[in-house]
């Protein structure tokens, strides 16, 4: 019976555990220049050290005003990638593999002096209206995240995340809320997305795998349900991606009725089941045995536990001790760890 604390190999990837460290923006590029800094070497190397399998930077986006804010990271530059490679490599060093989630945020870019997106919708009266995008912008677009593809390749990523949930670009593309063109990018929501996909494929080895986040359902009365997602990611799969990291909601300001651990555990399963692909649950996972049962009952090949590893860097070594396993810290650490008389 797989658990937890086994190992997790796909194409080139091999993971030590199964536990990963999901994106979570931190909003702290001081510079506005999009590199990481002090700061996120620190947040980064710390997870690894405490013992996580897999990290995956926050959301880095393809041009400045792709960002959320002024204070997020980007990689649009070659001058970015040294910022980078140090993270990476020190990471590496550790035991972890580590990625990149790449994205735009589109009408969900709150400092751009003028949001851009699928349709001129604005998420809430807090939000700028977006502008949008004519056709051959789009298709401008689409080389933008293949330029950060291949940065995120040089920088020496063990794989890529490609953000298509949380209501930002991607998902403004292919959600019926949001997407009302009448171009060749309205009547196929999926293809924005999938030429995306495509596009990573082309500069990244084919080794290495291709993760995607995905919001499974939107919570609004007029958005999309399991089945359209699930269609949407038979789409991308096909299209090269290997595993889907599955969350829900952002394309409203509607959310769950109940948002309890492992809510979101379900959907990860049914799109596991249906597409026969691997995936990551994600959504109040925080709980070692929640956490560790999800893979023991072949819901999910990975869990990715965000709060609970911005409160505590070694949540991964804590999980394996509490479930049985050895300490996962350097052995600086392993005195902690001794019983001594």
């Amino acid at each position: 019976m797989t658990t937890l604390l086994d190992t997790f190999n796909l194409k080139d990837l091999q993971l030590k555990n199964r536990i990963v460290m999901p994106p979570m923006c931190q909003y702290s590029v001081t510079e506005k220049d999009g590199k990481p800094n002090d700061w996120h070497f620190s947040h980064y190397t710390s997870r690894a050290i405490g013992g996580a399998g897999l990290i995956i930077m926050e959301m880095t986006d393809v041009e400045p005003d792709g960002r959320i804010t002024d204070f997020d990271l980007g990689l649009w530059s070659d001058e970015q990638i040294p910022a980078f490679k140090k993270i990476i490599q020190s990471c590496q060093s550790y035991g972890a593999k580590i990625g990149i989630q790449i994205a735009h945020a589109g009408r969900k870019a709150e400092d751009a002096e003028q949001p851009v997106s699928s349709s001129a919708i604005r998420f809430s009266e807090q939000y700028k209206v977006p502008r949008e995008l004519s056709t051959d912008e789009v298709k401008e677009m689409v080389e933008k995240f293949e330029a950060s593809f291949k940065l995120a390749v040089e920088a020496g990523v063990d794989v890529i995340e490609i953000h298509a949930a949380h209501g930002y670009l991607i998902q403004q593309f292919q959600s019926p809320r949001t997407n009302k063109r009448e171009d060749i990018y309205g009547q196929d929501r999926g293809l924005f997305g999938e030429e995306i996909v495509k596009a990573a494929r082309r500069v990244m080895p084919e080794s290495m795998p291709l993760i995607m986040r995905i919001s499974a359902i939107e919570y609004a009365e007029d958005g999309y349900d399991l089945e359209y997602s699930i269609n949407l990611a038979e789409r991308y799969k096909e299209a090269g991606v290997d595993i889907f990291h599955v969350s829900s909601g952002g394309e409203s300001t509607s959310g769950p009725a109940a948002a309890g651990p492992a809510y979101q555990l379900d959907l990860a399963d049914e799109i596991r089941k249906q597409l026969q692909v691997p995936v990551i649950a994600v959504g109040r996972m925080e709980g070692f045995e929640i956490s560790n049962e999800a893979i023991k009952e072949n819901k999910a090949d990975l869990v990715a536990v965000g709060r609970g590893m911005l409160r505590n860097p070694y949540w991964a070594n804590e999980a394996s001790l509490a479930l049985g396993g050895d300490a996962l810290t350097p052995k600086q650490y392993l005195a902690a760890y001794s019983i001594r008389d």
